[in-house]
């Protein structure tokens, strides 16, 4: 039994094809902002000087990055309603128990990253900041945010790409994804290798697209010469003034050094 191009052309202009792998990127993009909204708390708790929340915030992260996103899919779809009625409602879906699941874990991930973004700016922005008059609300969304954003994107856009393929393992919880509409074919016709192929040509096709939107948002927010200037044109007196005092207080801790 060899490869069969007219099985594969025809699968490859499926829309069922099409259906899932929209629902397989849906299904990243949610997950990616839930990860995001909760690991950006999460390395918030890391950093802080209380004891309890870095406790509790290390605690999420060592257990989350331990289990398999598998199990914990199996678990959002088969335990969480036996234990929670209001989860065996019409409203809870595959799609939201994937979603769920899959933000969950990887806001584990996604925490060290933004952890690791906030520590790259130099505490210097901070105390200037503050000793400038902002509050630390301003100074952490208008000072250090803008800059951890571009230390953060690149490992951020590759998450982003892991979680399409993660979305993969939703099959088993019945989420007719990409994988899951090329299996039933398989399933039904025992042609592999057409099948397989079409959802290869799918994911790559997905992760390309993905590849060219990270590469763009990564060039908006590229520090260069021109970027610094059209920034601090766009920026308050004060912010500027923050940036530049930062910076030049950072300048000074590295000639002592």
């Amino acid at each position: 039994m060899g490869f069969d191009p007219h099985i594969f052309w025809q699968q490859l202009t499926n829309i069922q094809y099409l259906w899932g792998a929209l629902l397989s990127v849906g299904v990243a993009a949610v997950a990616l902002i839930i990860a995001v909204l909760l690991g950006f708390f999460l390395a918030l708790g890391r950093t802080s000087k209380n004891r309890w929340g870095r406790s509790a915030s290390g605690a999420y992260i060592w257990l989350f990055r331990a289990i398999p996103a598998l199990l914990v899919l199996l678990i959002m779809w088969n335990a969480l309603p036996q234990l929670i009625p209001i989860f065996k409602a019409d409203w809870y879906t595959p799609f939201i128990a994937a979603s769920v699941g899959l933000g969950i874990v990887e806001a584990a991930f996604m925490a060290e990253i933004i952890r690791s973004a906030l520590t790259s700016v130099d505490d210097g922005q901070g105390l200037a900041g503050r000793a400038l008059g902002m509050t630390p609300g301003s100074v952490m969304r208008r000072v250090i945010l803008p800059q951890a954003i571009r230390t953060a994107l690149p490992p951020t856009g590759n998450e982003f790409i892991g979680l399409v393929k993660y979305s993969s393992l939703a099959s088993v919880i019945s989420l007719q994804e990409l994988l899951t509409t090329a299996q039933v074919g398989v399933n039904t016709t025992f042609r592999y290798a057409e099948y397989y192929a079409v959802a290869i040509i799918y994911y790559l096709v997905i992760v390309s697209i993905i590849t060219v939107i990270q590469g763009r948002i990564e060039k908006r927010f590229a520090w260069s010469s021109r970027g610094a200037r059209k920034l601090l044109l766009r920026t308050t007196a004060t912010e500027t003034q923050v940036i530049a005092v930062g910076r030049a207080r950072g300048a000074r801790e590295e000639v002592k050094a």
